[in-house]
């Protein structure tokens, strides 16, 4: 065959393709208490189950809890999976140091060792090829934002209370409401925009006025003491717009808020092997027949209130699940602990040292929920659709509690201490007494609207939708 016609070979020069660009990966910092750890956990599944690479740190210690799902390493993340990174080097405590014991030790740690901490951990994520695109931190970690500032690295914060305490403290830090004095006679009225007016019974045991707290009044200064052009583009609150819509109205005059709650999940956050057969004894109980009786991480009762609780429950002639933390349950007497609980699956109650709050919450076979309001608690009640003793404590606790019983109508509220009596007669108002079905009605209404919430296309999916949408199109990420 002739080829002498054949056009000459022309040499094509090899071009390469175009490097790929790494997915956005937003780095996650939560202050080491369970109650702050938990909320930002489920904002970052969310975030990576729409597809971005997120990885979450803190001065991890000992008690505090991740779910199974969630892993560390180089692994990558997706599906609503985790990467974990503990802070290390700045002289970080190591995770069972005793001086992590007190809070305030603890603050005060991490406030001086983590930033050396975090700026290692954003240069080594660098070096392996996941350079972070935007910081997500609590408050309270006031130091984390400044350091992203500092790197030039896009800040966010999550609010992990309520937007009304939010609106709270917003309004105090900037002068722009008029607070009682601590020493106030009677009884002052506090009226902000979206909040219904606020007694001084239920501001006195926040940071305003609590003496011995400067710390986190200072934290707290400076995470929302910022000029508004200064504060970060995205300020998140673990809230639902069906659920404070006023309020979140009246605090976008002054800065972005983005309801992205209830930031719960039951599922991530349960381990079966971990919950001493809380699942499998609840499924054994008929629907709304279990009390559950729980106070969170912090609050340590005295032993006359535990000895009162444990008659209480006793005295109610339901079934009931409480949990006692480990630290606590030496304040029960052996007689106490006996009549309380057996642990068998026809005992009337079961005493645990931990379980999945959410994952219990959201069984069928509770019907009330004795709290101490804390706002994770709170969120986690109304997702459940279960009506509350409310027993407040301290903090935005006295907040809650006015908004679960007064405004949403799904509960009663009992004294603090507890006492056996105001237990058994608060547990029957709220499952036996004559509104006991309009709230257990209410309750399951609220159940509805904040998984609505959630759900795609949501009002909360969308805040998170749109910050995502954001930092793709910041970075041109495809």
């Amino acid at each position: 065959m002739d080829t002498s016609q054949e056009p000459a070979a022309v040499a094509v020069p090899m071009t390469s393709a175009p490097a790929q660009q790494p997915r956005p990966h937003v780095l996650l910092v939560a202050a080491p208490f369970q109650s702050h750890v938990n909320p930002l956990l489920r904002l970052g599944r969310r975030l990576a189950a729409k597809g971005l690479l997120v990885t979450f740190t803190t001065a991890l210690r000992a008690g505090i809890r991740l779910a199974p799902g969630d892993g560390d390493g180089d692994g990558d993340s997706g599906g609503g999976r985790l990467r974990v990174e503990v802070l290390r080097g700045g002289g970080i405590w190591a995770p069972d140091d005793p001086r992590f014991r007190v809070a305030g030790d603890m603050a005060r740690h991490v406030e001086a060792a983590g930033p050396a901490a975090l700026e290692e951990l954003v240069r080594g994520q660098a070096e392996a090829g996941r350079p972070v695109t935007c910081v997500v931190a609590n408050a309270f970690v006031p130091w984390a934002l400044r350091v992203a500032g500092e790197l030039g690295l896009p800040r966010a914060m999550l609010w992990i209370q309520s937007c009304a305490l939010l609106s709270v403290y917003y309004h105090h830090v900037h002068a722009l409401a008029a607070f009682p004095e601590a020493d106030a006679p009677g009884s002052v009225a506090v009226a902000l925009p979206g909040v219904p007016d606020l007694e001084y019974d239920d501001l006195k045991p926040l940071l305003i006025y609590v003496s011995g707290h400067d710390l986190w009044r200072q934290m707290l200064l400076e995470d929302l003491g910022r000029d508004r052009d200064a504060m970060p583009p995205w300020v998140f609150v673990n809230t639902f717009d069906e659920l404070e819509h006023p309020a979140i109205e009246g605090l976008r005059e002054h800065f972005p808020v983005i309801p992205v709650g209830p930031l719960i999940d039951p599922d991530a956050d349960s381990d079966g092997d971990g919950e001493d057969g809380c699942t499998a004894w609840l499924d054994a109980r008929t629907p709304r027949s279990v009390v559950f009786v729980a106070f969170g991480s912090l609050v340590n009762n005295e032993s006359d209130e535990v000895a009162e609780i444990a008659a209480g429950l006793t005295a109610t002639g339901r079934p009931f699940l409480w949990v006692v933390r480990d630290d606590n349950r030496a304040l029960l007497s052996a007689d106490a602990l006996a009549a309380a609980a057996c642990g068998g699956r026809d005992c009337r109650g079961k005493v645990v040292p931990w379980c999945a709050q959410g994952r219990v919450l959201a069984h069928p076979a509770v019907g009330c929920f004795v709290t101490h309001c804390g706002w994770n608690s709170t969120a986690e009640a109304l997702a459940g659709g279960v009506p509350v003793v409310a027993s407040p404590r301290w903090s935005d606790q006295r907040i809650n509690a006015r908004f679960l019983v007064d405004v949403h109508g799904v509960g009663a509220r009992a004294p603090t201490p507890l006492t056996r009596d105001a237990l058994r007669e608060r547990v029957e108002e709220v499952m036996g007494g004559p509104e006991a079905e309009a709230m257990a009605r209410r309750a399951a209404s609220w159940k509805e609207k904040a998984r609505a919430a959630v759900r795609g296309g949501g009002s909360s999916d969308q805040g998170v939708q749109a910050f995502v949408d954001q930092i793709r199109r910041a970075g041109s990420w495809h």
